[in-house]
């Protein structure tokens, strides 16, 4: 199959592929945890949706870091100045370990003060304190697998990743059912253990990135055998395209933790019902997130390399390729909600309860593939301020309608999730404009 750009669906799809394996194998974590702590009990499955979207909101600080590193890294390597892709990876991991640093003290002393101004019930605030305490000490690791992550997607090497995750999520399975259910000699610590598993399974990811560097990778080559001390210059250049990302990516979820925050004021039923669509929808949306960073990554590659007239029939690949696998998962998801559902609880009620909200969590991709896939492609042209301003501006609109829907109306928790219909409509159309009217073909990074 052949097309108008200098990739073909097989290029894209060999690209994408192992970066969509990969996220969907961390994204085992989540729906690990919420499977083991959906046989624990409602107030653990409920509290682990708070602490995990707070854990997140917190982490995607980094990531947008390791965003910005990726561009860069993208574009360095469709230039082919290779040496200097090291340079790039080590300064961020100097700037994440002392992030992680810091989060992890201002987390230990503020996080359960924070949940216990924003959530109503105090079981709800006990258990998500006891999943926090632990899981903040997975920053360390999660930040540096991120970076090594920006590497390998930014430089076209992303099979790694696919063995990575593997790795990732064996640790995980292992860990976890150990420590939440008390097995091999060890003590049943419920939603605690789930933290540590997840912690636990990071560190292993890490320890497999740097030994498969090692052995496999030309380091040479991309002048990781030369460990430089602290360059501001070069630490200034990550961050001059990184900050909007960071910025945009905390407010992003931020706003999504609002979201779980009102939903936990309607109740703890529809909290839980909302942490089971989380888990569910995971798989189907990393699909297309693994298409979008794809993208992403490519679009950079592309204009690197002189090719900017490419961009929109390049974007459009990938649409279509996203299309060609969500589209009937989400299908299948749709036929047989009662099925997927009983994976996460074992609870009648709350399947029968939940089978509304899935359904309109299934809808929600029509509009979610071309409106993530153009997003990030804003981001792929090395302009991340302007992809900042979309963003928010689509997220004044989603806090608004949620402040209506749920917090005024207090409706049902399947009308509540069209929230993400409003937010991917108003993301995909500004993103869409942005790119066949606005002047980045030619923007230097």
């Amino acid at each position: 199959m052949k097309s108008t750009t200098s990739y073909t669906y097989k290029d894209i799809w060999l690209i994408a592929y192992p970066i969509l394996i990969s996220l969907i194998m961390e994204q085992m974590i989540g729906i690990t945890d919420t499977a083991f702590l959906g046989h624990v009990g409602e107030i653990e499955l409920g509290a682990s949706a708070i602490a995990g979207v707070y854990y997140l909101a917190i982490f995607m600080i980094g990531f947008g870091f390791t965003v910005g590193s990726q561009i860069l890294i993208a574009r360095r390597n469709g230039e082919g100045n290779y040496r200097a892709i090291g340079n790039i990876f080590y300064q961020g991991i100097y700037f994440l370990m002392l992030m992680s640093l810091v989060i992890f003290i201002l987390s230990q002393v503020f996080s359960e003060q924070i949940l216990g101004m924003l959530v109503s019930s105090d079981r709800i605030v006990g258990a998500a304190t006891d999943y926090i305490r632990w899981r903040v000490y997975g920053f360390f690791f999660s930040f540096i697998g991120a970076m090594f992550r920006a590497f390998f997607v930014g430089t076209t090497q992303t099979r790694t990743l696919t063995l990575n995750s593997i790795v990732m999520v064996a640790a995980n399975v292992i860990f976890n059912y150990t420590l939440i259910f008390g097995k091999f000699g060890f003590p049943a610590m419920g939603i605690a253990g789930a933290a540590i598993g997840s912690s636990l399974a990071e560190l292993v990811s890490v320890l497999f990135f740097i030994s498969y560097t090692y052995r496999k990778i030309d380091y040479r080559k991309y002048g990781l055998n030369r460990i430089l001390g602290i360059r501001t210059k070069a630490l200034s250049q990550i961050m001059h395209i990184s900050l909007w990302t960071m910025i945009q990516n905390f407010i992003s979820l931020s706003t999504w933790f609002l979201f779980f925050i009102f939903i936990e004021h309607l109740g703890e039923r529809p909290l839980a019902i909302s942490n089971i669509i989380r888990s569910v929808s995971s798989i189907p949306f990393m699909t297309v997130m693994a298409f979008a960073s794809t993208c992403s990554s490519l679009v950079s590659n592309q204009i690197g390399a002189g090719h900017s007239k490419e961009v929109p029939a390049l974007i459009n690949q990938h649409i279509r390729l996203c299309s060609f696998f969500v589209i009937p998962l989400i299908g299948l998801i749709a036929l047989f909600p009662s099925t997927v559902l009983r994976i996460y609880t074992n609870i009648p009620d709350l399947i029968t309860a939940s089978i509304p909200t899935l359904w309109v969590l299934c809808s929600t991709y029509i509009v979610s593939i071309p409106g993530f896939i153009y997003f990030q492609s804003v981001s792929g042209t090395g302009n991340t301020r302007a992809a900042f301003i979309l963003e928010i501006i689509a997220l004044a609109l989603y806090t608004i309608y949620i402040l209506i829907v749920i917090t005024g109306l207090k409706a049902d928790v399947a009308i509540c999730w069209t929230a993400e219909h409003l937010y991917a409509i108003c993301i995909g159309i500004a993103s869409y404009l942005y790119i066949r009217k606005a002047n980045w073909q030619h923007k230097r990074i």
